[in-house]
């Protein structure tokens, strides 16, 4: 049947038409990086993050897989998987849909109105329900940590088999000389 396949490439064409950077993981259409920045009026705010997608066969009669690359502190995300906790996601996902509707409203709103009663991450959790200000503050703190625009353009997932590593990469490290300008 042609008819998924037509569906994630116009979904996925959509998404790349947005303001979004969309990133290919193969040649297939099923497995790709997206960068998402926190939304405004929360503690994610200028954080940014680069989230792996998978989608299945089936979709977009079957959800898609997403999860976080770089860390983020959050009760409905995983905090070393980078899994999702979403119910639109996981249990009431439909064929209406698409890829955008997940990265312009249901990732903004997960991050907007946390989740703490259905939690992936019982730490930020329990925090959140007990000291809201003291979970803003470490929320943005993995933020500064681990989420500059910088690091996620830098993730070594991004690399493809056919690049090449640079000199400095492909360094075993035995030189115990550092590397810098040298002086005229």
């Amino acid at each position: 049947m042609s008819s998924p396949s037509k569906r994630r490439e116009m979904d996925l064409m959509k998404l790349m038409m947005s303001d979004y950077k969309v990133e290919m993981i193969n040649d297939g259409m099923q497995e790709f990086y997206v960068q998402f920045h926190g939304p405004a009026d929360s503690p994610y705010h200028g954080g940014v993050w680069k989230l792996r997608v998978e989608l299945p066969d089936a979709y977009p009669y079957k959800s898609p897989s997403i999860g976080f690359v770089n860390k983020i502190y959050h009760p409905n995300v995983d905090e070393m998987s980078g899994s999702v906790c979403l119910d639109v996601i996981n249990q009431t996902w439909s064929p209406m849909f698409d890829l955008v509707n997940v990265f312009e409203v249901f990732l903004p709103q997960l991050l907007l109105y946390p989740n703490a009663s259905d939690p992936l991450n019982g730490e930020a959790a329990a925090l959140m329900m007990r000291d809201k200000p003291s979970y803003e503050q470490r929320v943005k703190e993995y933020c500064e940590k681990y989420a500059k625009a910088e690091d996620v353009g830098a993730l070594p997932e991004e690399k493809s088999s056919d690049e090449e590593l640079s000199e400095d990469e492909y360094d075993s490290g035995d030189d115990d000389m550092a590397a810098g300008p040298v002086d005229p």
